[in-house]
């Protein structure tokens, strides 16, 4: 919209005729706009719309600040036809037609009548509040209109970016909130059941809300660029839409987690059973080998086997029993939590074996360096001596003895080392520690 000059001395037959083009193109140009205006598709659904808050409010004031451009324009049409029709009665118009168009055109010389309505719910828009009329120059009312039409089709800018924007995607969101509960609702995610279904019933009411608040006050989800005057200068709020987007992939996820669960159930249980049964074939072992290690090895600490897991098998009987009822959002955890328990109780069954045939392993490592030994002295010729096969055969006794106490075959080991070593003339042999300390070695 235009700005006229400002006011000047008595106007000659060409500043008349230059500053008539210049009102005439101004008058074309604001007439434009306030038909744009008009026909502005924010408009439209600002007046059919039941507004809320903020945007109420400020409705009232452009709605009023509309119906005064109108009045604005009307004067000014008039004022500017006059002005038209003074000029043109004749073709050299006398110093009387200029006074008159010097007034006219450069002077407060346009009255504009309001309504009683309008100027209340505008009241910031006239001089003194309660006045039924307005005197302006051509300049300043055409300066009152620009103002006017820039905040009114800002608030109409606004509201109709907001609606264009966050309505629709709120809509997409609800349409995938929707198909994302009838795939939970398939897996048992329910709410009351499942904390997924909770959260989906929470997305629901939220988007519900924020879809009415955003209908009915979408000025209220707008956020001003700083800095920037121009009309709908900024962007939409879509916090609150952006978080519960977030919150909806969330559940997805976990939907998703459900649905794998379901495909890949029956495998996963069957691995569960085959763990859990290594772990029980695992201590029964260790059992039986706790029973030879008693019988065969003499002062030796040997540590208890627990019995089989059988905890882990009453929830594998449950997961069993989940699956079969296509519990798949209450299987989902009980799998997580027995395959972490059955790997578990795998490495204890297998640790308590190896604990309880410690023993064992310590006299076959006796057993076999004293054959070693002893296969070192054939080799350089001593097989026969007598000392040595005394030394030999008593460690040997000692070791294939039950039970066999393992400190003192192991000093009988240690002996023949030292006489072989001394028939051989190979340094002596150092003194080793028992059997406990060396394997904690």
């Amino acid at each position: 919209m235009g700005v006229t000059d400002p006011a000047g001395p008595v106007m000659d037959r060409d500043e008349v005729d230059r500053a008539l083009a210049r009102l005439g193109a101004e008058h074309e140009a604001i007439e434009t706009s306030l038909l744009a205006l008009q026909d502005h598709a924010g408009r439209r659904l600002l007046e059919g719309a039941e507004l809320t808050g903020t945007t109420r409010e400020r409705w009232t004031a452009a709605d009023a600040s509309i119906t005064l451009l109108w009045a604005y324009f009307d004067a000014y049409t008039d004022a500017l036809r006059s002005a038209r029709e003074i000029r043109a009665r004749r073709r050299w118009s006398s110093r009387e037609d200029l006074v008159e168009l010097t007034e006219l055109l450069r002077g407060e010389s346009v009255t504009v009548a309001g309504s009683a309505t309008a100027t209340a719910n505008a009241p910031t828009l006239l001089s003194a509040a309660g006045r039924l009329s307005e005197r302006f120059s051509l300049t300043g009312l055409v300066d009152r209109m620009n103002e006017l039409y820039a905040t009114s089709l800002d608030m109409v800018v606004t509201a109709d970016a907001v609606w264009s924007a966050l309505p629709a995607r709120i809509d997409l969101l609800a349409a995938e909130l929707q198909r994302t509960r009838k795939l939970a609702h398939s897996v048992g995610v329910r709410p009351g059941e499942h904390p997924a279904g909770d959260d989906l019933e929470r997305i629901t009411r939220t988007l519900t809300k924020l879809r009415e608040d955003v209908v009915s006050d979408p000025l209220a989800f707008w956020v001003p660029a700083p800095g920037s005057s121009a009309p709908g200068g900024g962007r939409p709020d879509t916090t609150v839409y952006d978080r519960e987007a977030r919150a909806l992939e969330e559940v997805r996820r976990e939907i998703d987690a459900v649905l794998t669960v379901r495909q890949d159930a029956e495998a996963r249980l069957i691995k569960l059973r085959d763990v859990l049964s290594r772990a029980d074939r695992t201590l029964a072992e260790a059992r039986t080998a706790r029973g030879e290690v008693l019988a065969k090895i003499a002062a030796t600490e040997v540590p208890v086997v627990s019995g089989p897991p059988t905890a882990l098998q009453e929830q594998l009987a449950t997961a069993a029993e989940y699956r079969r009822g296509a519990q798949w959002h209450r299987l989902s955890p009980l799998l997580e939590s027995l395959e972490q328990k059955a790997e578990d109780e795998l490495l204890r069954a297998r640790e308590s074996l190896t604990a309880v045939t410690a023993p064992l392993a310590v006299r076959a490592e006796l057993r076999g360096r004293l054959d070693a030994y002893k296969a070192k002295v054939a080799r350089h010729g001593l097989a026969e001596d007598p000392f040595l096969i005394e030394r030999y055969d008593a460690a040997r006794r000692m070791l294939w003895s039950a039970p066999c106490d393992l400190r003192v075959a192991e000093q009988a080991v240690l002996r023949y080392q030292h006489a072989a070593a001394e028939a051989l003339g190979a340094p002596r042999v150092p003194q080793q520690s028992g059997p406990e300390d060396r394997r904690g070695e």
